[in-house]
C-alpha cells in the first residue's frame, strides 16, 4: 500500500491554521498535516532544504497556499513550483481572504489549480476546507510520477 502523501499548509494566521486543522480532521483524513508559516519554509519543505532536508522523497498530495505570506508571498512560491519542472505536477489551492480579481488572474496565470477565497462565517470555512481536504489527498488522481506529465520529446 502506499504511503499516503502529506497535505502542506502554508499559513501564517494561528486562528486559520487552528480552524484549518480542525476542518481536516473533521475530515478523517490520515495525511499528515505539515504547516509552514512563510513561503520561505514552504520553499524548504517542497525542495527538502534546510530544515526538512532529511524529510521523505514525496511531493504533498497537495499545497494549500495563502496569498499574504511573511518572507515570500503565495504568489512567488506559486511561480517557483509551477515554474519547475520538477514541482509543477503538485497541486496548489490558493486559499485566501483576497477577493482581489488580480490577485485570481495572476494565480491562474501563474499555473494555481483553484483558488478558493475563505468564507467569514466559521461554518462556511470549516465546510470549505473538509471539501478541499477530501478532494485533494482522496479523490484527486496526480501524475504517476514527481516531474508531472511526461514529456513528448
Amino acid at each position: 500500500m502506499a504511503t499516503l502523501k502529506p497535505i502542506l499548509l502554508v499559513e501564517d494566521n494561528p486562528n486559520d491554521i487552528e480552524l484549518t486543522l480542525a476542518a481536516l480532521e473533521s475530515s478523517q483524513l490520515a495525511n499528515q498535516i505539515v504547516i509552514c508559516r512563510d513561503g520561505a519554509e514552504a520553499l524548504d519543505f517542497i525542495y527538502r532544504r534546510g530544515p526538512h532536508e532529511n524529510r521523505a522523497v514525496q511531493d504533498p498530495a497537495v499545497v494549500l497556499l495563502d496569498l499574504k505570506l511573511p518572507k515570500v508571498d503565495g504568489l512567488e512560491v506559486l511561480a517557483k513550483v509551477k515554474g519547475d519542472p520538477a514541482t509543477r505536477g503538485i497541486p496548489v489551492v490558493m486559499l485566501t481572504s483576497s477577493r482581489e480579481e488580480t490577485d485570481v488572474v495572476r494565480s491562474y496565470n501563474l499555473g494555481v489549480n483553484a483558488f478558493v477565497v475563505k468564507p467569514v462565517a466559521f461554518d462556511e470555512f470549516f465546510a470549505a476546507i473538509k471539501e478541499i481536504g477530501v478532494f485533494w489527498a482522496l479523490l484527486n488522481e496526480p501524475p504517476p510520477h514527481r516531474g508531472g506529465w511526461p514529456s513528448n520529446g
